[in-house]
């Protein structure tokens, strides 16, 4: 918590107590610089972060969502689960980070293709399947030739 009057990043909670509506918690503190003291209050945030899909609706995000479509790509693929569980952290942050509580389905799929890319290219090509939906062989070729062509490069 940042001190109003100093900025200083350090404090120490001097009481605790619940509001008289009983839906946030009061904290007086005291600045561990200035030792003047504020008070700041919680609140739980309740209004869920969206994902926006492709024809326009709105479904709450679910992490566990994201895990099911990774594990599936990585089915019998040599990826450890903790990779697994950074991606879908971090996809998680990518959408909390949000300043408008929503991103859209192709900004969050393009984070995972992104590090699934740099972890494991069969993982990567599954999800890409899926995700960008090919419609026949060609375009999965197309996808192969541009991954190739990538990795030629480095």
């Amino acid at each position: 918590m940042k001190c109003p009057y100093c900025g200083f990043t350090q404090d120490r909670v001097v009481d605790s107590r619940e509001s008289k509506e009983a839906d946030s918690i009061r904290r007086r503190r005291e600045c561990e610089g200035c030792n003047k003291r504020f008070t700041t209050y919680e609140r739980i945030d309740e209004i869920p972060y969206m994902v926006v899909k492709k024809d326009g609706r709105r479904e709450k995000f679910d992490r566990q969502k994201v895990l099911s479509g990774l594990l599936h790509a990585c089915e019998k693929r040599p990826v450890p689960a903790g990779k697994l569980g950074q991606i879908v952290d971090e996809t998680e942050s990518f959408v909390v980070d949000s300043p408008e509580r929503e991103r859209s389905t192709s900004e969050v799929g393009e984070l995972i293709m992104s590090r699934l890319q740099e972890i494991d290219t069969v993982a990567y090509i599954r999800f890409a399947s899926v995700y960008r939906d090919f419609k026949d062989v060609n375009e999965f070729k197309q996808e192969l030739e541009q991954l190739l062509g990538q990795k030629r490069r480095k």
